[in-house]
């Protein structure tokens, strides 16, 4: 055992001293790169894609461990082409990612997080009592609005079609957002980590057939609760009622006091929770 461990140290100093400046060089240089791609994919819907990826890899593993012919044929033919698979499907993260490089933003990049849990959830309650008295007194003025409260699918395509804000959440910045005449009235508000992150922001349109009442912000809620787990909320600007878009499924004319149930179980990122609130507020309606 003893002779172990001198074999394995004498190993190591050998290595160490086989090391070269350029060598420690190079592998910074890899570790911060990965970092990078790493931190560019957690802010797209990439990231699930690459999840997807891994777990074909997995399959395809115990295809061809246990011979099947035909999968491994049909996974053959799908790595074999792995490359132009990989840029068709990541595509618009590696133009986001070149961008970002030549523009050298790199300042939003953090590693560790200096919040309490007692202190966040703090926060999320006074995130979620502005934004419902927002809607409370934009509903009442009939002011249209959308805020976007992102869920667990990182909406970085979505915040890139705006200009970003990051600033801290309070009714009155997102009225003034929502004000008729201002430049960012008719896009969607994203909401992140509890900050109003991006404003102006362009959703999909859900291609599925709905009631001929419901205007754009309405189908731009429902597509975008489609292609996410985002919380939506909508006002009307012809009626001033207030909605909530979520899992494909808008709920019309709630009171302020259930949105801000619904945002407020969603907001403590407890999935379970805000399913079963949502799900209870459906079955009330």
């Amino acid at each position: 055992m003893l002779s172990f461990f001198e074999d394995f140290l004498d190993g190591a100093i050998k290595l160490i001293r086989s090391v070269a400046w350029h060598d420690i060089i190079d592998i910074l240089f890899v570790t911060v790169a990965l970092y990078y791609i790493i931190k560019l994919l957690r802010q797209t819907r990439a990231f699930h894609l690459v999840k997807g990826i891994v777990l074909m890899g997995i399959i395809y593993f115990v295809v061809s461990t246990f011979n099947m012919s035909a999968s491994s044929y049909i996974f053959n033919q799908l790595f074999g082409n792995i490359v132009i698979v990989m840029l068709l499907l990541f595509q618009p993260e590696l133009r986001h990612a070149i961008e970002s490089f030549g523009r050298g933003d790199f300042r939003k990049l953090s590693i560790f997080s200096s919040r309490s849990s007692d202190f966040y959830e703090e926060e999320t309650e006074a995130v979620a009592k502005d934004i419902s008295k927002a809607v409370s007194n934009m509903s009442d003025s009939k002011t249209g609005c959308l805020i976007v409260v992102e869920g667990k699918t990182p909406l970085g395509e979505i915040v890139a079609t705006g200009c970003t804000v990051d600033a801290a959440v309070t009714s009155m910045l997102i009225e003034n957002i929502f004000f008729p005449k201002s430049p960012l009235h008719d896009g969607a508000v994203v909401i992140r980590d509890n900050r109003v992150y991006a404003a102006g922001c362009i959703l999909p349109l859900t291609q599925n057939e709905v009631s001929a009442e419901l205007g754009t912000r309405h189908r731009a809620a429902i597509g975008m609760s489609e292609h996410s787990d985002a919380l939506v909320i909508v006002v009307s600007e012809e009626t001033g009622s207030v909605s909530v878009a979520n899992n494909g499924t808008l709920e019309r004319n709630l009171s302020v006091g259930e949105v801000m149930e619904t945002l407020g179980n969603y907001l403590k990122n407890d999935v379970s929770e805000s399913g079963k609130s949502f799900k209870i507020l459906r079955r009330k309606r």
